[in-house]
């Protein structure tokens, strides 16, 4: 079978390129097409994909795409129908809010989607964006049933966590079989004692400051890796405001491997506080160095951790909430070991048997569908 990969865009170097990268091991003679690369932005994570054959669709030649492409969404359905995939047999879309599982395929091909989620910004506006678009109100309506109708061209939809299956089934009318992301695990270590830690993205909708606050409130030492591009003017700004904050907190730009292994040799716990995450790789990758995580209750975080076990979780997130969970993790034990052991489980040979075996348990449906005649 002539097989395609199709994914959102290439500008960040984030848990959906680390989905597709290990998809592509599956398919590595697949073609890429997407809709633009923002090479100056990824920077030395364009390695990740150098020697990739790659396919940009006319969205690449948009003037100042790479910064503005948030504004260009409304043309998302012309950048994808655009895309000649007819001569593929099998495409695989890795989807999120740039919505390229709206790809055009041959009646008797079969389209497989992994949908990160449900584009947060057209279905959850009132929660999710934080600077509101002026042309929105406009745009969403029209881009919201366009989204949903090119769902129902996808033959079986693939996601990351029960949390999300839940939205793409209220947004989408259709069931998402969960495949959990794969996470490099290092499978050795055990927590320290010298800090607690963040380590992800600096930016506002991360609530790190939520972090910096409980810390500083206990007078607890805390550790912000920021894992992202240190030359982005956003993340600049919000490292700024942080150390505004105040509090014992050292931070760290972009570590090496070896030096995020030394990192959480010393780490107390891992403290995630976004409450609107659906997956995170970065506390499966620290359960995998046997540091237990402390995340919130409301997001998909929730079916990672096992409370009690493996970390805690917060009810509330909130400073009080956070300090009151912080001071009760210091009055219990965790063990590296069974941090270790559910980490394992994501890791990413797993993925890539299920995610074989699901691929030919649909190719094989539809080829039975091809058989059967009409009556």
């Amino acid at each position: 079978m002539k097989v395609a990969l199709v994914h959102d865009c290439l500008r960040t170097y984030g848990d959906a390129e680390r989905i597709l990268t290990v998809i592509h091991q599956i398919y590595p003679q697949a073609p890429v097409f997407t809709a633009f690369i923002d090479r100056h932005r990824l920077g030395d994570d364009w390695q990740h994909f150098a020697d990739w054959q790659i396919c940009t669709s006319w969205a690449q030649r948009l003037p100042a795409i790479a910064r503005y492409y948030w504004g260009y969404r409304g043309l998302c359905p012309y950048f994808w129908e655009a895309l000649d995939l007819s001569a593929f047999d099998l495409v695989l879309s890795s989807s999120g809010g740039y919505l390229s599982h709206s790809v055009l395929t041959r009646a008797d091909a079969v389209h497989l989607c992994y949908c990160h989620t449900p584009s947060r910004s057209l279905w959850e506006p009132a929660t999710y964006v934080h600077r509101p678009n002026q042309f929105g109100k406009w745009i969403d309506p029209a881009l919201r049933q366009y989204d949903f109708y090119a769902m129902q061209r996808v033959d079986q939809v693939f996601t990351n966590s029960e949390t999300v299956a839940r939205r793409i089934q209220k947004y989408y009318r259709r069931t998402a079989t969960v495949v959990v992301p794969p996470v490099k695990v290092a499978a050795t270590g055990k927590a320290g004692e010298r800090y607690y830690l963040y380590a992800g993205e600096l930016a506002p909708q991360q609530q790190v400051d939520l972090v910096v606050q409980a810390c500083r409130e206990l007078q607890r030492p805390l550790v912000v890796v920021g894992l992202g591009n240190a030359q982005a003017p956003d993340y600049q700004t919000y490292q700024s405001y942080l150390r505004q904050l105040g509090g014992t907190v050292q931070f760290i730009d972009n570590p090496s491997t070896v030096e995020m292994a030394q990192i959480y040799a010393n780490t107390r716990a891992l403290i995630f506080p976004r409450t609107d995450a659906d997956f995170g790789f970065t506390p499966v990758e620290a359960m995998g160095y046997g540091v237990p995580v402390i995340a919130s209750a409301q997001s998909g975080i929730c079916e990672v951790v096992l409370n009690y076990r493996t970390g805690l979780l917060f009810a509330e997130a909130t400073v009080a909430g956070l300090c009151q969970t912080l001071t009760q993790f210091e009055g219990l034990r965790f063990f590296s070991h069974a941090c270790i052991q559910r980490a394992e489980e994501f890791a990413e040979a797993i993925f890539i048997d299920r995610f074989k075996w699901l691929i030919a348990q649909a190719i094989d449906s539809s080829q039975q569908d091809k058989e059967i005649p009409f009556p």
